[in-house]
């Protein structure tokens, strides 16, 4: 049986970024903590933390003090920066550029729209890191939206800016602005923020998944891109499997199968797929 890696999934820049950095500073034998998981993926954690990464929640980060503090990919709001200058944390800030450029973008627009007693919108996952960082841009009041039944948040005849989580869907974004734009009479400015090098993976995804037997989707279960993307990936081939380790494989899904395709999410290591790809091989 063939067995495919698909060499375009996996870690995006920005998480490839913070890992570099992770490891970096680990090599030196330094302590390091990382304030949330670094990336949502279980094994790629196990492996870090092997090496000396410690990962702390938000609550035990305000009890540090003279350290150093990794912020990873997905960006933290102002109040983590002045705690640390304040503490003497040295951070090593792996926030994505992408991210950064946008949270300059929310800040200004927040601004903006305090002097006309606007509103500043973003389309993103409540409580997702990145959108805790986007959110603290504004002194933490934005309105978060998930999907239509939020929409009754926004004061529609007052002037907006519309702005997405780096990672959410595009079709979703549009499809949500355009309800917006119908009802809204006072002003409304919509920036796609989407990164394109995280949407461009679905009609990539849809075409690797047609031309295989059965898939192997590899993510790791707190990610939302991961689920998003195997969704992708299931509609276009109903045989497909959503796993996080090799021990989650099962022998029944490759009898009688001629190719096996393995894909992730840009959360997933390129060597947890190459793992999997092995245990396949062995079956």
């Amino acid at each position: 049986m063939k067995v495919e890696i698909d060499h375009k999934s996996g870690f995006c820049f920005g998480v490839v970024n913070a890992i570099n950095k992770a490891e970096e500073t680990l090599n030196k034998g330094t302590a390091l903590f990382c304030l949330g998981d670094i990336v949502h993926n279980g094994m790629e954690i196990e492996r870090l933390e092997s090496l000396g990464l410690k990962t702390i929640d938000r609550e035990k980060y305000f009890t540090l003090k003279n350290c150093q503090v990794l912020l990873r990919a997905h960006g933290e709001p102002p109040e983590t920066y002045a705690y640390a200058k304040a503490n003497n944390i040295e951070l090593i800030d792996a926030t994505c550029p992408v991210v950064l450029k946008l949270q300059q973008r929310v800040k200004e627009a927040f601004e903006d729209m305090e002097q006309k007693d606007g509103q500043v919108i973003i389309f993103g996952k409540k409580g997702h890191a990145e959108v805790i960082g986007l959110n603290g841009q504004t002194n933490n009041q934005s309105i978060i939206i998930e999907d239509e039944a939020d929409l009754s948040k926004i004061t529609h005849n007052k002037p907006a800016y519309l702005f997405a989580q780096t990672t959410k869907p595009v079709d979703q974004f549009y499809n949500l602005a355009g309800k917006i734009e119908a009802k809204s009479s006072g002003k409304l400015v919509i920036k796609d923020t989407i990164c394109r090098q995280v949407a461009n993976r679905v009609p990539r995804m849809k075409e690797f998944a047609a031309q295989h037997d059965v898939l192997i989707f590899v993510g790791g279960k707190k990610s939302s891109n991961a689920k998003f993307l195997f969704e992708v990936c299931l509609k276009v081939n109903p045989d497909s499997h959503f796993v996080s380790s090799p021990a989650e494989l099962n022998s029944s899904w490759f009898a009688g199968k001629n190719s096996t395709g393995i894909c992730g999410a840009t959360s997933t290591p390129q060597w947890l797929m190459e793992k999997i790809a092995r245990q396949i091989e062995t079956m």
